[in-house]
């Protein structure tokens, strides 16, 4: 399959967000604690991705510190995230693990209280790269129906993340997906037309994403968090017709420090009065109506 390397060029589209927004903002809550690699999810190998302790081994037994990273992500750090939004009235779509959210319904309630978008974010929260092609499918089919049990409605947008050479063409052919964020080749949404159906792409960062607190090239602190964020915003906002995604987890952003980081930002985009901050599926729909396929 042919790679895209041109996309808009040097004229994107006209954006016309709503508002005569000059940028939009979307906030992004990863929720995949309990889903990740784990014995006793049945896995071989213990988790050894993104968590404070960079690097990790993995194990063929229980890891249990871990464990207890993760934990603390469904335990207190989206709680902790929650609040910061839902007083401030800021919309946030959820990549919620499909196994994850099943064994936390509070969390779940929470999230369609505050009237958050929960996007897929795949049945489990391991690597598909090297899953066979039949499996990935029935994984997506068993996601999507976990999903509409506990949320009470079908996901509309897809993120898998950890993604395989085969991800893009089967949430095609599932065909249900509004969108899918498995790209970071843009700042506007566009079009992929290479799997025999036109698919909206609205594209996803892992630059303004505190994963970066976990990488041994990232962020140390929140002031650095903030400072990204900040120039970002400032920087597409200055552009004009942009689109600005925010990745957070509960057990990485949630952190007291980082969460205090993030509150910064979220108050220096409110006070800008140029951003609309909306929900992913918001953002995909007004694309649609403005640049159909």
């Amino acid at each position: 399959m042919s790679r895209d390397l041109v996309g808009y060029g040097g004229s994107p589209p006209r954006a016309a967000w709503p508002g005569s927004a000059r940028v939009a903002v979307q906030f992004v809550i990863n929720y995949e604690e309990g889903a990740e690699n784990c014995v006793l999810n049945g896995d071989d190998l213990s988790e050894g991705f993104l968590s404070e302790m960079v690097g990790a081994a993995r194990h063929p037994a229980r890891a249990m510190a871990m464990e207890s990273l993760y934990e603390y992500g469904s335990r207190a750090g989206f709680w902790r995230l929650h609040r910061l939004f839902a007083d401030r009235q800021v919309p946030v779509t959820v990549f919620g693990v499909a196994s994850a959210l099943a064994i936390n319904p509070a969390a779940v309630e929470a999230m369609l209280g505050a009237d958050w978008e929960i996007a897929s974010h795949g049945l489990r929260w391991i690597d598909y790269q090297t899953v066979p092609e039949a499996v990935e499918r029935d994984h997506i089919a068993q996601a999507i129906a976990s999903h509409t049990r506990v949320t009470g409605s079908r996901p509309l947008g897809w993120y898998q993340g950890r993604t395989s050479p085969n991800t893009a063409r089967l949430v095609v052919e599932e065909g249900g997906f509004i969108y899918d964020a498995d790209s970071y080749a843009d700042d506007v949404p566009y079009w992929d037309r290479r799997h025999g159906k036109a698919q909206l792409i609205v594209p996803y960062s892992l630059d303004a994403n505190d994963m970066k607190f976990v990488a041994l090239n990232g962020f140390t602190e929140g002031e650095q968090f903030f400072a990204y964020l900040r120039d970002t915003f400032d920087q597409l906002r200055e552009e004009g017709g942009r689109m600005m995604s925010i990745g957070l987890h509960g057990r990485v952003a949630g952190r007291p420090a980082r969460a205090r980081a993030v509150a910064r930002f979220v108050d220096h985009v409110l006070a800008s009065g140029d951003a609309w901050i909306a929900r992913r599926i918001d953002i995909a729909r007004h694309w649609m109506e403005i640049h159909p396929a």
